[in-house]
């Protein structure tokens, strides 16, 4: 099942007209500028806004529907919403904070469930602890769970990590990636950062003053987007074995080499900034580069002095920003064979 997602709404001079849906499982990011509407969107998936116009649908159960008459209240969505700031009960221990929902929920889960929630979010440690003694890292975490343990049929996390300095959202990504791939339920990540969408989204929603402007998988939408580093491309690869200090990854269209050593087998995520792509009409020779994939370019974009030449390698889409001048002298067009000469590969866990 998935969620179904339409609305239409307007304050003052902003009107919110959107439509998309979400599959369930997985990370579906809504992602664009500050009063995009992501913020109200957020709000009338959990019942805190109430659409003039509009159908949600979330795993099967229809929760708004303006033609039909039928709105539910937020206490029986069954959501599980995490803001920015953790909002914990701070007169509460971590475990009552845990529970606080799970008490209220409909559908409790099981003594094993709560335990592989609090094994999952890395909080057997803290479950004594009062919220005044926890980290801005481990508040989120606890938030997290507390959310999860009210058995919600969606989860919807509204830029959880943006109160956060660069060390503590570097400790919380990894426990958001390891919810991603077990979670069952479909999850709405709202946020303006495209490092974090990059690295946790499944499938994107871009939104642009209160409109859909585009919507696909995070591996063919990415690439491109970002005004001053703008990303190449974004790609799913499993680790392979390492030789002379460089671990092979492989994913749908070649092998990169990268530095990073990960465990053999496991899925990775990698991220390649549009201006660590070269594009070149041969393929180089005796150059330091270790990683040089054929391509076919289709379609060049120019912007100013700038231009986009986006390629694809087998099902891997990439996206290279030179010049407009290298792109006239190289003669790059459509359909012509080339080579993407990558010179810098970043990896992420998943």
């Amino acid at each position: 099942m998935s969620a179904e997602v339409a609305i239409r709404h307007a304050y003052g001079n902003f009107t919110l007209d959107v439509a998309f849906t979400a599959a369930s499982g997985g990370v579906t990011a809504l992602f664009g500028p500050s009063g995009a509407g992501k913020t109200s969107i957020v709000h009338a998936l959990a019942g805190l806004m109430r659409p003039a116009q509009g159908r949600i649908v979330l795993e099967g159960r229809t929760v708004l529907d303006t033609d039909a008459g039928i709105f539910i209240p937020p206490e029986k969505r069954r959501i599980g919403l995490v803001f920015q700031d953790a909002r914990l009960f701070p007169h509460m221990s971590v475990e009552k904070n845990l529970l606080f929902g799970w008490r209220r929920s409909p559908v409790r889960a099981d003594a094993g469930e709560i335990a592989r929630t609090v094994t999952l979010l890395g909080l057997e440690k803290l479950l004594a602890r009062a919220p005044k003694n926890l980290s801005g890292g481990e508040k989120s975490r606890v938030a997290l769970g507390r959310a999860l343990l009210a058995s919600p049929d969606i989860l919807l996390l509204d830029e959880p990590l943006a109160s956060l300095d660069a060390a503590r959202r570097a400790e919380i990504l990894p426990w958001l990636e390891r919810l991603r791939d077990i979670a069952r339920i479909p999850i709405f990540y709202i946020s303006h950062s495209l490092d974090e969408v990059a690295r946790l989204a499944d499938r994107v929603v871009l939104l642009d003053t209160g409109r859909v402007t585009a919507e696909g998988s995070v591996f063919d939408l990415l690439a491109g987007l970002g005004a001053e580093k703008p990303l190449g491309a974004v790609l799913e690869a499993w680790t392979g074995d390492i030789q002379d200090g460089l671990q092979t990854l492989k994913f749908d269209g070649g092998r990169l080499l990268v530095t990073d050593a990960h465990e053999t087998g496991k899925r990775v995520r990698v991220r390649i900034g549009a201006d660590d792509i070269l594009v070149a009409r041969e393929a180089p020779r005796s150059i330091s580069a270790n990683n040089i994939l054929p391509v076919t370019i289709s379609r060049v974009r120019l912007d100013g002095p700038r231009a986009e030449v986006e390629m694809h390698c087998g099902r891997a889409r990439l996206v290279a920003r030179v010049t407009a001048a290298s792109a006239s002298r190289l003669d790059l067009a459509p359909d012509i064979a080339a080579f993407a000469v990558i010179k810098s590969v970043m990896v992420e866990g998943s």
